[in-house]
């Protein structure tokens, strides 16, 4: 299964280098950068020490979503400051639903934003999950390279595991819930809650495939009875 580490406009070549250390430390190998150059210069290379491998094939991007254009299932790390209204799942509830996930989609990915100013509000909505590291609050700061390698760490056993046999599903099947609700939402006249709908657009990517498999069937009883008052 497919699982590239994306950097969103990272500044400083170091970090670069250190999250390609990292990366191969612990199994990852695929790398995409968005909007920067700097993983082009010498001090990366320097510091990967061993890896650099990932920076010879890594792909750049224009903006993050050509970056997951191709990707069914994406987690973004963030502080909470950044977003309102978001859950946020700690490294270890995120290795547990992409070990669930990776039963059921052919790619994911684990986005990380600005060293200074993470991702934007557009950026985030992209994404199906949100997490932080939890930090002691006198010192709430790790940067980029050290970031990478706490979720590299942590999700190592997405490579040591062999996913169990099992029939794949519709790996659009969580944007496709997220259109329905959307649909839904408005058929009630509740859209403009914004509160609600990104509760609920982000709590649609913490579902395993048959907890989505019956919001679908549910909300097809819902539909079809909204139908029939309105007949």
């Amino acid at each position: 299964m497919r699982f590239p580490l994306i950097l969103v406009s990272p500044a400083r070549p170091e970090n670069i280098g250190a999250a390609a250390r990292a990366m191969k430390t612990m199994g990852f190998s695929e790398l995409r950068i968005v909007a920067s150059d700097a993983w082009q210069d010498p001090a990366a290379r320097r510091v990967a020490h061993g890896a650099g491998e990932i920076l010879d094939n890594l792909r750049t991007c224009a903006t993050l979503q050509e970056a997951l254009a191709d990707i069914d299932f994406s987690v973004a790390t963030t502080a909470r400051s950044r977003a309102k209204f978001r859950y946020y799942a700690t490294p270890q509830q995120v290795e547990t639903q992409l070990l669930e996930k990776r039963q059921w989609v052919n790619s994911m990915a684990l986005v990380f934003g600005r060293e200074d100013s993470g991702l934007t509000n557009e950026e985030l909505d992209l994404v199906d999950l949100l997490t932080g590291i939890p930090m002691a609050q006198d010192y709430p700061s790790l940067n980029l390279g050290q970031a990478v390698m706490v979720y590299c760490y942590q999700l190592a056993a997405l490579n040591r595991v062999a996913p169990p046999a099992a029939a794949p599903a519709d790996a659009q099947q969580l944007d496709a819930l997220r259109q329905r609700f959307d649909r839904l939402l408005q058929r009630l006249e509740v859209s403009d809650d914004r509160k609600m709908a990104d509760w609920i657009d982000q709590r649609i990517g913490l579902l395993e495939q048959r907890d989505s498999a019956m919001l679908h069937r549910l909300l097809h009883d819902v539909e079809k009875k909204l139908i029939d008052k309105s007949s």
